[in-house]
């Protein structure tokens, strides 16, 4: 809990007019609308909070296995695979990768029983493999390394990109047999594949197709008043390190408790926990599943490295200098001349992907914003579709948990799956099917 407690005293002490700012961007509420309507809460929702995602796979009547990889650089990974439903004894199924964004792992694709994308996805035919990126919930070893120490929280994005993701899919190749796969991502679960695509690009022939939900490369329109601050900060990243801190990280026993309790959806301090989850994301009352909130907060936030912050935050504040802002590598500053030999930080060069690439994009998010998403979609080397979500309040984090989340987003992308699928079975369908 330092980290954030040493970013609000940087926020109080140097960007007073900055706050200012984030107050006037939040929408004024109806005082009623504080005391929400108490629905009947679930008596599964407290239990949903403390099971792990294979206990939710079997509790939710699918079949699951636990899967451990090493990355080359030591990194042991955690891979969630769910093979259909309990009943489901078809083992020809084509292969579905899930990959989270920044402060979520494979629970949040399984914390909304039947809402959820990856029984969705086990429901329509799919081998499911849900990723756990390094220092999330169930990735949190290294052959060699603490997690207690500095140097194993000395990574960002780029490291799950070109580290991760292709660990990942030698072992789903190698497992599976299938030597094509589908790829779904949220958030940062989109920026690892645009940096895998771009420094390993040899992956990318393992990819029938990308579907990116809430799609972030460039980030210099982002609204969200929270990444505004961090990208101000210029000194965060020393003020962390001069502290020990490399670990972001919400979670304790107490503080679980704590969300537990003040974010019931019976209780009337709820809304306190909504509008702080809508600060980070955009504000989608209409959406907010109340009665789920306890359920999602036993497993989001999970853990990330202060460095995976500070990498977004550079991208935002380069946004604040150049129009739109640069999709680069992480920015040593004084040291990048001896890390990329050049004054600045290469580019992630998107021209050069060419596996199909699917954006669903929505509106009202605060991460992804629409300009940045038309951005990246002129650059991307083969752009597929570029879908706008209908429900024009649709937010970053309802494409994981809206209570609509299925007719919006995710069965635009089963019905382009299907398609594909389909298409692909008289061709080459033992690599595939």
């Amino acid at each position: 809990m330092l980290l954030p407690i040493l970013l609000i005293s940087c926020l109080i002490s140097t960007n007073t007019g900055l706050i200012n700012d984030v107050i006037n961007q939040i929408p004024e509420l109806d005082p009623l609308e504080l005391i929400p309507e108490i629905p009947r809460l679930s008596p599964k929702v407290p239990e949903d909070a403390k099971l792990t995602t294979m206990q939710l796979i079997s509790k939710y009547g699918y079949k699951g296995e636990l899967h451990k990889v090493i990355t080359s650089d030591g990194y042991i990974l955690e891979l969630h695979r769910i093979t259909g439903p309990i009943k489901c004894t078809d083992s020809n199924k084509p292969v579905a990768f899930v990959v989270p964004g920044i402060l979520c792992d494979s629970s949040c694709y399984t914390i909304t029983g039947n809402r959820s994308l990856a029984f969705i996805l086990a429901d329509a035919g799919y081998d499911v493999w849900i990723a756990n990126p390094r220092g999330t919930t169930y990735s949190r070893k290294h052959i060699n390394k603490s997690i207690s120490k500095k140097k194993y929280w000395n990574f960002s994005w780029h490291e799950i990109g070109t580290l991760d993701l292709p660990a990942n899919i030698d072992y789903i190749v190698k497992t599976t047999g299938r030597k094509k796969m589908f790829y779904i991502g949220h958030s940062q679960g989109t920026t690892t594949f645009f940096v895998m695509s771009t420094q390993r690009p040899e992956y990318q022939k393992y990819i029938l197709e990308m579907y990116a939900m809430a799609p972030i490369a460039y980030c210099g329109r982002m609204k969200s008043p929270l990444l505004q601050l961090l990208a101000q900060i210029t000194d965060v990243g020393e003020i962390a390190n001069h502290f020990g801190v490399y670990e972001f990280n919400l979670k304790s026993k107490l503080s679980n408790q704590i969300a537990q309790s003040v974010c019931a959806s019976k209780v009337i301090t709820q809304p306190i926990c909504k509008n702080t989850l809508f600060l980070f994301a955009g504000f989608s009352p209409e959406q907010f599943d109340s009665e789920r909130l306890p359920a999602i907060l036993g497993h989001y936030p999970t853990s990330a490295s202060v460095k995976q912050l500070l990498h977004y935050g550079q991208l935002v504040k380069s946004g604040m200098m150049i129009s739109a802002g640069r999709f680069q590598q992480y920015d040593y500053e004084l040291d990048n001349l001896e890390k990329y030999h050049s004054l600045v930080p290469p580019k992630y060069d998107l021209p050069k992907i060419t596996a199909p690439v699917h954006l669903y994009y929505s509106a009202n998010d605060w991460l992804a914003n629409t300009k940045d998403v038309d951005k990246l979609s002129r650059e991307l080397g083969n752009l597929a579709s570029k879908i706008l979500i209908a429900d024009k309040k649709f937010n970053h984090l309802d494409f994981l948990w809206g209570k609509n989340v299925k007719k919006n987003c995710y069965d635009l992308i089963l019905n382009q799956m299907n398609k594909t699928r389909h298409r692909n079975v008289g061709n080459s369908s033992s690599e595939f099917l």
